[in-house]
């Protein structure tokens, strides 16, 4: 799911022309493009989604919504772990096997996937 999330402006700069903020999600910081909210000043809150801000916000509002997301367990399936989320296996996290391999990469020990038939590739009962 991809939800719209109120966030706090924390500090704003300018990247090569474009307007970016770093913005509080009830404890998760991420970067926001502020393009669409140019006027957006720090200790505002906007309402953001897939990483740009789309309109200001009251902050009454902003921390309500934080906290009813919180409460159904939103922010976590927003900004959780995405190992976590997308149920993989044990021993594939910072601390196991997996710690820094690429997104939908194998780890060392796991064997390379068998060539698709037709490919070229040897069979290996030969």
């Amino acid at each position: 799911m991809c939800l719209a999330v109120p966030g706090k402006v924390l500090d704003i700069e300018e990247r090569d022309g474009t307007r970016m903020a770093t913005v509080d999600f009830g404890g998760v910081v991420k970067e926001v493009c502020l393009e669409y909210v140019p006027d957006l000043q720090v200790g505002e809150y906007a309402i953001v989604h897939v990483g740009f801000a789309l309109q200001r916000l009251d902050e009454e509002s902003a921390r309500q919504t934080l906290a009813l997301f919180e409460e159904l367990g939103l922010l976590q399936e927003e900004f959780g772990d995405p190992w976590e989320a997308a149920g993989a296996p044990p021993g594939w996290d910072e601390a196991g096997d997996g710690a820094g391999a690429a997104p939908g990469s194998a780890p060392a020990s796991a064997p390379a996937p068998a060539a698709a038939a037709g490919d070229g590739a040897r069979e290996a009962t030969r």
